[in-house]
């Protein structure tokens, strides 16, 4: 199991090695002069020239690479070209919004998804169960924006219950005010439900035909401990992979909820750095979010090992 963790450890930080060159090269290739998207328009091309010297933007590519990685070794992450702040207060306060919201709507539609799913799984094709099915079919086929902004029609222009916008204050903890938390938790659980849900169906239906369970059944066993000793543990090992990605998804791929709702997260940050070719902070913002991806698989493989004793990791 060490190995096995420390192998894999050092594989994240390979990957990681990689996708920070891959995408300082993207940013090289992109058109557009950093040192004028911060200035303006009314930049001249004096204070140009000086900018791009303070900034070192005059060095070649590959030198600002090797110094922004060597940096990143020791612990520094610089600071932003656009907003002029050490980018560990930035990250760090928006990667925490972000690390909310997404345990918000995690920790709400992940059981809520696992035990729809197995109910329909036992039941299939009963009413309810096309009832759950369908609603995760819509889940799936809309897209985020269009819940999010159906979702301020009803709760804020009809009903006048939440407000329309998640806009958080600096230094102010969102848990202060988990109004603000609801409508964006929503519009991400939506997907999330239909994903694992439908995942976890699957599996119950397929787990509910294997010889062991009908033994169980006939056997006279409890039908609680059937489902906690037996159909639980099978039918979760595929789902655990659907689950473990979605929360990578969550914390780097909720851009569009986050602009939705003005909510100040990573993934708005990650689309600032992007417009402004803010390069030193689109590198951290991407190696977070690359690396959650990274650890939610690790914990994944640990977690197919923990449920089920046939799996072992060498």
């Amino acid at each position: 199991m060490a190995r096995f963790i420390a192998r894999r450890l050092g594989l994240i930080c390979i990957t990681l090695l990689v996708v920070s060159v891959v995408i300082f090269v993207i940013t090289e290739l992109l058109p557009g002069d950093v040192a004028a998207m911060i200035l303006g328009k009314e930049a001249t091309e004096e204070s140009l020239e000086r900018l791009r010297e303070e900034l070192g933007l005059n060095r070649p590519a590959h030198e600002r690479y090797l110094s922004w990685i060597g940096d990143v070794l020791r612990g520094d992450l610089g600071d932003s070209y656009a907003l002029k702040m050490p980018i560990t207060d930035i990250v760090g306060r928006r990667l925490r919004h972000s690390v909310i919201l997404a345990a918000f709507a995690f920790l709400v539609g992940v059981p809520a998804a696992v035990a729809a799913g197995i109910w329909a799984g036992m039941h299939p094709n009963t009413k309810l169960d096309r009832l759950i099915s369908m609603t995760a079919l819509v889940g799936i086929s809309v897209p985020e924006f269009v819940t999010g902004l159906l979702l301020i029609l009803l709760f804020t222009s009809t009903l006048h219950l939440l407000p329309s916008s998640s806009i958080i204050l600096p230094g102010v903890n969102p848990l202060t005010s988990p109004q603000i938390l609801i409508m964006p938790a929503l519009t991400v659980t939506s997907v999330l439900f239909a994903y694992i849900m439908r995942m976890t169906r699957a599996n119950v239906i397929e787990v509910m035909q294997a010889d062991y369970i009908r033994t169980a059944i006939l056997k006279g066993l409890p039908m609680k401990r059937i489902i906690l000793r037996h159909l639980f543990p099978n039918a979760m090992l595929p789902t655990i992979t659907v689950i473990a990605s979605s929360f990578g998804w969550m914390l780097g791929g909720i851009i569009i909820v986050e602009n939705v709702f003005a909510y100040p997260g990573i993934g708005q940050l990650l689309l600032r750095s992007i417009e402004t070719h803010d390069i030193p902070l689109l590198e951290v913002v991407t190696l977070i979010i690359a690396g959650t991806y990274a650890i939610s698989n690790l914990l994944a493989d640990l977690s197919y090992a923990a449920l089920d004793p046939r799996v072992r990791l060498a």
